[in-house]
C-alpha cells in the first residue's frame, strides 16, 4: 500500500507544471557542463558536481514527486515502467477516488526498500549522527592546501591551474596551520607528507563518528545522499541539496591554494585574518543550511513508516560505495 492513509493525488494539469519547473531549474547547470564536455573543456569549479558525483545530468533532469504521491493522467502512463514506480492497485485507485481505467502511478517504496534498504539505512544513520553533532568550524579550507602540499615533489591535482602563493608559500601556510580535517574523502587525497600533519585519521570505518555539520565536504555530500534516495525524495529537495553543494564548491575553491582569478573567482585569502573571518562566516551559514536539509530528508524517511532505514545498520557496516573527490 501507499505509505500514507491519505496520499497526495496530483492530476496531470498540476504535476506537469512542476515537472517543467524542475527541468527549467536544472538546465542552466547541466547545459553548460554538457557543452564544455562536448568541446573537451574543463572548469575547475562548475564541473565538480558532475565529475565527482555519480548522478548523470539526465538523471538530475528527471523530475520525481517523492513517495506517497500519486501521479494521475495519461502522461503518467510511461512512469509505470520507470525503476521504483508502479501502478496503483484497484483498492488504492478506489481509495484515491480515481477512475479505475485512468493511468495512475506512485513510487514503489516496498521495491526500493527491498533493493536498496541497506544503503538507505546507512544514509539515514549517517545523516542522523551528523545532525546530532555540533558544527566544528575554523578549518579554513586547509584540506585543499594539504592536497597541494610539497607540490614540487607530488605535483597538484588540478595540473592546469597555478598555485596562488606558489609552491613555497603553499607549503609554509600548511606548516603553520592547525589541520584537523574530519572528512575521509578529503583526507585520503592528502599528499603523503601532509598526512601526519592532520590531527585526526579519518577512515571509511570511522566516518560515522567523525562527520559533522561544519564540514564543507560533508555538506556537499548531502546532494549525493539525497540522489541515492531518489525516487523516495521529491526532486525539489534533491535540487536544494544540489544548489547548496554548488555554492559550497565555489566557496571551497575560492579558499583553495589555486589562482582562479581568470575564471572569475576572487580568492578568499585564508592566509590572512580577514580571509579567515570571511571563510568562518560562510562556513557557519552553510552549516545551518545543511542542518535544515538533513532534517528535511530524515523527516521524509520517517514518514514512510517501518522500513529498513528505520533501524540503524549493524555496527560493522560502512558506506556502501566510495567516490572520488576534488
Amino acid at each position: 500500500m501507499i505509505p500514507s492513509a491519505h496520499p497526495v493525488v496530483l492530476p496531470q494539469d498540476q504535476w506537469l507544471p512542476r515537472q517543467a519547473a524542475h527541468e527549467a531549474r536544472v538546465r542552466p547547470f547541466t547545459e553548460d557542463y554538457l557543452q564544455r564536455r562536448s568541446a573537451g573543456r574543463k572548469h575547475p569549479v562548475e564541473d565538480f558536481l558532475f565529475t565527482y558525483y555519480s548522478q548523470k545530468p539526465g538523471q538530475l533532469l528527471r523530475w520525481h514527486p517523492g513517495a506517497g504521491v500519486v501521479l494521475a493522467g495519461e502522461a503518467a502512463r510511461e512512469r509505470a515502467g520507470w525503476k521504483f514506480y508502479r501502478n496503483l492497485t484497484a483498492d488504492e485507485t478506489a481509495a484515491a477516488g480515481l477512475d479505475a481505467a485512468a493511468p495512475a502511478v506512485t513510487v514503489d517504496v516496498a521495491g526500493f526498500a527491498a533493493a536498496r534498504g541497506e544503503a538507505a539505512a546507512f544514509t539515514a544513520m549517517l545523516l542522523s549522527r551528523t545532525a546530532a553533532r555540533k558544527p566544528v568550524l575554523g578549518c579554513f579550507g586547509m584540506h585543499e592546501w594539504a592536497m597541494a602540499y610539497k607540490s614540487e615533489d607530488n605535483g597538484i591535482r588540478h595540473d592546469y591551474l597555478q598555485l596562488r602563493l606558489g609552491a613555497q608559500g603553499t607549503d609554509e601556510l600548511v606548516e603553520r596551520s592547525k589541520i584537523r580535517c574530519t572528512h575521509f574523502d578529503a583526507f585520503r587525497f592528502y599528499t603523503p607528507e601532509a598526512v601526519p600533519l592532520n590531527e585526526l585519521t579519518p577512515t571509511r570505518e570511522n566516518q560515522r563518528d567523525l562527520e559533522q555539520p561544519g564540514c564543507l565536504h560533508a555538506n556537499m555530500d548531502l546532494y549525493k545522499w539525497a540522489y541515492k534516495l531518489v525516487p523516495l525524495l521529491p526532486s525539489e529537495l534533491v535540487m536544494d541539496c544540489f544548489e547548496l553543494s554548488w555554492r559550497i564548491r565555489m566557496m571551497d575553491m575560492r579558499a583553495s591554494p589555486y589562482d582562479l582569478e581568470d575564471w572569475g573567482y576572487a580568492p578568499i585569502p585564508v592566509e590572512t585574518p580577514q580571509g579567515r573571518a570571511e571563510y568562518a562566516a560562510a562556513q557557519r551559514a552553510f552549516a545551518e543550511e545543511s542542518q535544515q536539509l538533513r532534517g528535511r530528508i530524515l523527516d521524509l524517511l520517517a514518514q514512510l513508516g517501518e522500513q529498513p532505514w528505520s533501524q540503524s545498520p549493524p555496527a560493522g557496516s560502512s558506506a556502501p560505495e566510495t567516490s572520488p573527490t576534488s
